[in-house]
């Protein structure tokens, strides 16, 4: 993207502004880096580094929610086409959200644009909602959605249905239906479906039923028990995949009758200070190995340790992790700092 697309979105976000002038209008941005290190691969300095920006704007007033986020790579970080480095704007973040109040406890909302979801805590497990079990996470477990999103708040409840779509004619996508329950003492619930049934509309396609829990309770402050348990499930069916129509398996690991059933437990304990966060996660896949033929040697058990602390509008976060075997180590490094 040139330079001049990226000024004309902003432009477009200050116009949006101006036209909302009665709610309030702010600008958005943050840098951060990223490296990674495998203690396995002895062929590089790091096994992975990146630097980026995130900038957009946000709208916000009783009745209605914007958000625009753009995310800018640099060309070392970017696109490399025909041998040549190029950098990378991707439209990261960009939806409204309506809102009506409809009494003391009670309101609606219609969001409508492309946004993420994301559970995790120390954030390499989870989110089993949305994501690929054979792809383990690093600090964002979020998957972006092309939807329309119906929620109902009321009480200590918010309820949100999802019509999410794969494609530009809506052939592919899915539905998805998603409960959060905050109580008035430290304890949170959360309850999700999700099932590809746009798929079958236009197409040859299993149905892949998923099923996930979250929990997590706080003793005292960063004192923190959680947790996530899910359920996949393909249909059994006995369909043609060679048919012009049909659409590979969501996931693609999944065969029809097939079950997986992944959970992982966390604990988060104070440090009295010297730490904002302090997290320890185990989880645990059966039969991980033939998830993914990029790792056959998988071990059913993973774990994670993650570290967070905060110095002014900068934030790091220091993991230690698993790898494909329980001794193979990584390490990842992130620095976060806040702009505006």
């Amino acid at each position: 993207m040139k330079f001049r697309n990226l000024a004309t979105t902003l432009l477009l976000s200050l116009g949006f502004a101006n036209i909302a002038l009665a709610g309030s209008f702010d600008l958005k941005g943050n840098l951060q880096a990223q490296a990674t290190k495998s203690i396995e691969d002895d062929e590089n300095n790091l096994s992975s580094l990146w630097l980026r920006a995130n900038i957009g704007a946000q709208y916000k007033s009783e009745s209605l929610d914007g958000l625009i986020m753009l995310r800018v790579f640099a060309p070392e970080f970017g696109n490399n086409i025909d041998g040549k480095n190029y950098d990378k704007i991707l439209a990261d973040l960009y939806w409204v959200n309506y809102k009506w109040k409809l009494g003391e406890q009670t309101a609606l909302n219609f969001k409508l644009g492309h946004w993420k979801t994301d559970w995790s805590q120390s954030t390499h497990f989870g989110t089993y909602i949305d994501k690929d079990l054979s792809a383990r996470g690093l600090w964002m477990r979020d998957q972006a959605h092309n939807a329309m999103e119906l929620g109902l708040k009321h009480g200590l409840s918010q309820l949100n249905v999802m019509l999410a779509t794969g494609d530009n004619k809506a052939n592919t996508g899915y539905v998805r239906v998603e409960e959060n329950l905050k109580f008035t003492f430290p304890l949170e619930l959360k309850f999700a479906y999700r099932t590809n049934a746009i798929d079958v509309v236009q197409n040859t396609s299993y149905i892949t039923h998923r099923v996930a829990t979250y929990a997590s309770y706080s003793f005292i402050p960063n004192l923190r028990l959680y947790g996530e348990l899910a359920c996949f499930y393909t249909q059994d069916e006995d369909l043609v995949e060679t048919l012009p129509n049909f659409v590979q398996k969501d996931p693609s690991y999944m065969n029809p009758g097939e079950a997986w059933l992944p959970f992982y437990v966390g604990v988060e304990i104070p440090t009295l200070g010297i730490l904002d966060n302090l997290m320890f996660e185990v989880e645990y896949i059966k039969d991980r190995d033939e998830l993914s033929s990029k790792q056959p040697n998988a071990s059913e058990l993973a774990w994670t340790a993650a570290m967070v602390k905060k110095f002014g509008s900068s934030k790091l976060q220091f993991s230690v992790y698993s790898e494909e075997e329980l001794n193979d180590i990584g390490l990842a490094f992130r620095i976060t700092t806040t702009i505006r």
